[in-house]
């Protein structure tokens, strides 16, 4: 897992190793200062004449005191510099992470996205990522400052000291131990939590995208209701979790003036009862200093040790992601010319969850034309959409295999392939940007006129120009802002301007009347007359004019055939004909 996460630190190492090192400068000025002060004590301010008499030293004390001040400057600057140089290399390594998780993401198969869940990765690209940044600048700051301050530390109290020495190599392993009981029951629950943060985010997310839904069936305290239930799972986790790590700030309490009072103790002694023979006033002073300094440095590295525990779950799940490796890659030499439209499915089955005994197609046996016009028609759940999701290696085939222009799909470049088939998927989307701008996914290089052309073919044209701006008009995330028959249209223009030699329509004119569905798909005989189009719809007006129709039920292809074949062979299409052109009625 380190390692792998290491990988993205790349031009931040520089920082990553320069704040450690200023950090050791600092922590070597903290460990001399009290020192100084020590010898600032005895040698200047309780300076003894030859009588035994205290009169201070005023040139020591200068002398002292200055190099004091020289020594707390260039403390200030190493902290200074530690600090910018971790906060660069903490930032710089999230800001790669984020990179690294979004790019590995855009390469995933539906199939991998599907495992993941849209909410989850939203909650890894986000909380996670900024759980292993607060983690990350810890380890090389305070991770380090630490362990550092409390060896020098404890080696300063020996020198001074042995016998005070062991109060500390006493304490420091009950510290220790109870530092590991709180980790191991704490880790547990924070995995947990990050999971219920999941489904906090699709709670959300589902609302926000439904909110018109929402409010038209005044399901507003409903999902209220459900979010109060999942932010107080949320609630009650976090606050167990907390409850456990709220135990490491007593013990530290507890150890911390435990020593401070057996050092006081056992410190005045020696200071009165060998009078300043075994420690000098001074150097009980500095014992304070260091006391201080190894506690507080060891509950600092406990703070490091729960924010690990915390981000060590993050860190798992931003690896699952950097880690998954997509199912659907180029071969190594793949064929990046496709040289038609047509396509064959040879034995084909299909399975969602690549089980062989759940399968959603069975037994696909098919051959297109280049240049066909083909409709798909066919109940809910007939899997009418997983079928042509597997042109364009959306999903790849559970076994049996897809032919392009001649070629197994898995031969071909997936940028290829996908360059040449475009799909008007049965959840049309727009992003956030102009008409212009959503109509260039299509061909980045498109023109205004091949723009209007293609707005005019999907009759988009007259509703764009009425916009304020026309090309220009700001669309909203999701096109809130147009008609659910415009955003079908202007997806249809989108897909057009691609000149594919296939174009997949899946049930994207349900939004369309009848005329302005005719009149589109002769727009595209005209406009496309050699790409091989495949619609898929509910209406039988949209295929019936198709040079051939396939019918599906169940997951397989029930009947294949023209309009008037199908109407004296196939009694599903004869049925689903009857219901719509004479209201049910045989």
């Amino acid at each position: 897992m380190i390692k792998r996460l290491a990988k993205s630190i790349r031009e931040f190492k520089a920082p990553s190793i320069l704040c450690p090192l200023f950090i050791a400068g600092e922590v070597t000025m903290e460990v001399i200062i009290p020192m100084v002060m020590a010898k600032l004590l005895d040698e200047g301010i309780n300076y003894k004449n030859a009588e035994g008499v205290v009169v201070g030293n005023a040139q020591s004390l200068w002398q002292i005191g200055l190099f004091l001040i020289f020594l707390v400057l260039v403390s200030i600057t190493c902290g200074v510099l530690a600090g910018d140089f971790a906060a660069k290399a903490s930032t710089g390594f999230a800001r790669n992470l984020r990179h690294d998780m979004y790019y590995r993401i855009q390469n995933f198969s539906f199939a991998n996205i599907d495992k993941f869940s849209t909410s989850s990765l939203v909650t890894r690209l986000t909380t996670d990522v900024t759980n292993v940044q607060n983690s990350y600048q810890m380890i090389i700051r305070i991770a380090i400052r630490s362990p550092l301050m409390m060896i020098f530390s404890l080696i300063m109290v020996f020198v001074i000291n042995p016998q005070l020495g062991l109060i500390f190599v006493a304490v420091l392993p009950i510290l220790a131990a109870g530092l590991l009981i709180i980790m191991k029951f704490a880790h547990p629950i924070f995995t947990l939590m990050l999971k219920t943060y999941d489904k906090l985010n699709r709670v959300v997310q589902e609302n926000l995208r439904g909110i018109r839904v929402v409010k038209s069936f005044v399901r507003e305290d409903k999902e209220r209701e459900k979010f109060g239930e999942v932010s107080d799972a949320t609630y009650k986790l976090a606050t167990k979790a907390e409850k456990i790590i709220a135990f490491n700030m007593p013990l530290m309490q507890v150890c911390i003036y435990g020593v401070m009072l057996l050092v006081a103790w056992f410190g005045a002694n020696f200071v009165v009862n060998t009078n300043e023979a075994a420690l000098t006033t001074g150097e009980l002073t500095s014992m304070f200093t260091y006391s201080m300094q190894i506690l507080m440095n060891f509950m600092m590295l406990s703070m490091v040790f729960m924010m690990i525990v915390m981000s060590r779950a993050s860190a798992n799940r931003i690896v699952e992601v950097l880690n998954e490796e997509s199912d659907i890659t180029d071969p190594e030499n793949p064929v990046t010319r496709i040289a038609d439209g047509s396509i064959i499915f040879k034995d084909v089955n299909f399975s969602y969850s690549k089980d062989i005994n759940k399968l959603c197609l069975t037994d696909i046996d098919l051959e297109i034309k280049s240049g066909e016009t083909v409709g798909i028609i066919g109940g809910t759940g007939s899997s009418k959409s997983t079928l042509v999701q597997l042109v364009p290696r959306l999903y790849d085939t559970t076994s049996g295999e897809v032919l392009v222009g001649g070629k197994n799909v898995k031969e071909y470049s997936v940028k290829a392939l996908r360059d040449a088939v475009a799909m008007v998927l049965q959840k049309n989307v727009l992003f956030s940007g102009t008409v212009r701008e959503n109509l260039k996914w299509g061909n980045e290089n498109a023109t205004d006129d091949e723009i209007n052309i293609a707005l005019k073919s999907a009759c988009a044209y007259d509703f764009v120009i009425k916009m304020p701006q026309g090309l220009d008009t700001y669309i909203e995330q999701g096109g809130t802002n147009v008609s659910g028959g415009q955003k079908q249209r202007l997806c249809i223009a989108r897909a057009l301007l691609k000149n594919p030699k296939i174009l997949i329509l899946d049930d994207s004119t349900s939004a369309v009347d009848t005329q302005t569905d005719a009149y589109i798909r002769n727009a595209m005989k005209e406009f496309l007359p050699e790409t091989t189009k495949i619609i898929i719809a509910q209406r039988i007006s949209s295929v019936e004019h198709a040079d051939k129709i396939i019918v599906m039920d169940g997951g397989k292809i029930s009947d294949v055939g023209t309009h008037e074949e199908l109407l004296s062979k196939s009694e599903i299409y004869k049925e689903v004909y009857s219901s719509q052109t004479k209201g049910g009625v045989k």
